[in-house]
């Protein structure tokens, strides 16, 4: 079990639905957080919150200069740091006719590049400690691409790639890799189309609070992956093996999903 008493903890988005009730779990099991995200007050107060012995950093980490404030910030730590949590991300749900090449962009950028460009700075310290994890939070769009994602649908599934490939690259060393994959949560992440969608198709929608339990379990476990809910967990496993039967129980919700779209 890693042991997250006293742990560095770099975690980003947490400003965010998800990535508060994250910090929370985090700071209730003793881990000193540096705590990530582009809205200075809602950093503040999450740390206010937290009883103020935590760090809060105002950075956009789709920005080279401000990423590397934070690299820099992590290097000058004297014990740097033990784990990176990979949170931040951002939503977009439209048809790719109607999606602008900037949004294309920003979405791939924030959700994909930016992690990646992030792990690579902060490996060699991670790599300095005797035990140390990155967490990449990936949805379950990850694996199964669904009507109206697709363009989120690629960068978690691009994450859930790099995820496997660098757990497979560092095999050999001190750094344990790991995927995260929640299923839609109760969270400004999905507006209310997304929401009204879920809600017609009867898909289940979790509270941050039952994600951010569940992501505490697993990191503490010895899986290096871990999907959020059932029937979800099913059918990623029916998408790998049989995916055209995904196709057709998706065609016949397709006139719902594009009511809302």
């Amino acid at each position: 079990m890693f042991d997250l008493k006293n742990k560095i903890i770099v975690l980003t988005g947490a400003a965010g639905g998800l990535g508060s009730a994250i910090a929370y779990e985090l700071s209730t099991a003793g881990a000193i957080l540096i705590m990530v995200d582009r809205n200075n007050d809602a950093l503040e107060h999450l740390n206010q919150q937290l009883g103020g012995q935590h760090h809060c950093l105002t950075v956009d980490l789709s920005d080279d200069t401000q990423r590397q404030q934070l690299v820099s910030f992590c290097s000058d730590l004297p014990d740097g740091i033990d784990m990176l949590i990979n949170n931040a991300g951002i939503s977009d749900f439209s048809l790719l006719a109607n999606t602008t090449g900037s949004r294309i962009e920003t979405v791939i950028s924030v959700n994909l590049i930016s992690p990646i460009q992030l792990c690579n700075a902060l490996l060699p310290l991670l790599d300095a400690k005797t035990a140390a994890m990155i967490v990449n939070v990936g949805s379950t769009f990850g694996s199964i691409g669904f009507p109206g994602f697709s363009v989120y649908a690629s960068s978690k599934f691009g994450m859930r790639g790099f995820t496997e490939s660098l757990r497979r690259e560092l095999a050999d060393t001190s750094i344990s890799v790991k995927y995260f994959a929640p299923r839609a949560a109760k969270t400004a992440i999905n507006n209310d189309n997304v929401v009204a969608m879920n809600t017609e198709l009867g898909n289940k929608m979790d509270t941050p609070a039952e994600v951010a339990s569940q992501f505490i379990q697993f990191i503490q476990s010895r899986h290096h992956s871990y999907y959020v809910g059932w029937p979800e967990k099913l059918f990623v496993k029916i998408n790998s093996l049989l995916p055209s039967l995904v196709d057709k129980s998706i065609l016949k919700q397709l006139p719902i999903i594009k009511r809302y779209l």
